[in-house]
């Protein structure tokens, strides 16, 4: 599917210009001349706008400061205002990147596409507990040690993130297997200590060295 970029300017043969550029470059485009159209068109929910600066009733820095709270898309804004303090207050206003007029299709293109990479790799990016150069990747349930990977079961992927999520911390068998199974499992916590010995034994196997800690009468913790 098609970026959606809405481009907000009053000058309409420079957002003519724009509109065609970029829809030759493969994008959707949606035009708005002024902040009340442009506040009518977030339903499209873009995924970039581009935004002038100096326009009648509300210009684009009040129209950023209004909509950024509810819009997360990347701001890029077009003026020709160029003094240092302009582009403080456009970045302050919401915005996320400053092109000055007159500018190249060229680089606004390069920029665009650079926004909505970073702001692909930001939404995708997995959620990640790291230890000693252990790295649990929670979205895909997997982890490494540096660029290997460690075959865990299910379980045993689940004791690992909870005990590493809470390093140094002192849990009694019962407590993981609540964790884990749930407060409502029907079972026998005893089983934690044959998941704890497997666990060891492929860390030791990847790291070799011990990362799950038994303390004496109170249970176990993953050792920072």
């Amino acid at each position: 599917m098609a970026y959606k970029i809405l481009i907000v300017d009053d000058e309409k043969m420079l957002t003519e210009l724009l509109s065609s550029h970029l829809q030759k470059c493969g994008y959707t485009t949606f035009v708005a001349e002024n902040a009340g159209q442009a506040l009518s068109m977030l339903n499209t929910y873009p995924d970039l706008i581009l935004l002038d600066i100096n326009m009648p009733e509300m210009d684009g820095l009040k129209l950023c400061k209004t909509i950024r709270s509810n819009v997360a898309c990347p701001i890029l804004f077009l003026t020709a205002r160029i003094t240092e303090q302009d582009k403080v207050n456009g970045l302050q206003a919401g915005g996320d990147d400053y092109i000055t007029k007159p500018f190249s299709l060229l680089e606004l293109t390069a920029r665009i596409e650079a926004h909505l990479r970073r702001d692909a790799r930001s939404k995708c990016t997995p959620k990640i507990v790291s230890s000693q150069g252990f790295i649990v990747n929670l979205a895909e349930r997997r982890i490494f040690y540096g660029e290997q990977p460690l075959n865990l079961s299910n379980r045993e992927f689940d004791i690992v993130e909870f005990l590493m999520s809470n390093a140094n911390q002192i849990f009694d068998k019962e407590r993981i297997y609540e964790a884990v199974w749930g407060f409502d499992a029907e079972g026998d916590s005893n089983v934690i200590k044959e998941h704890i010995r497997k666990i060891r034994n492929k860390l030791a196997d990847a790291a070799g060295q011990e990362y799950i800690e038994t303390v004496w009468g109170m249970g176990y913790r993953w050792k920072k």
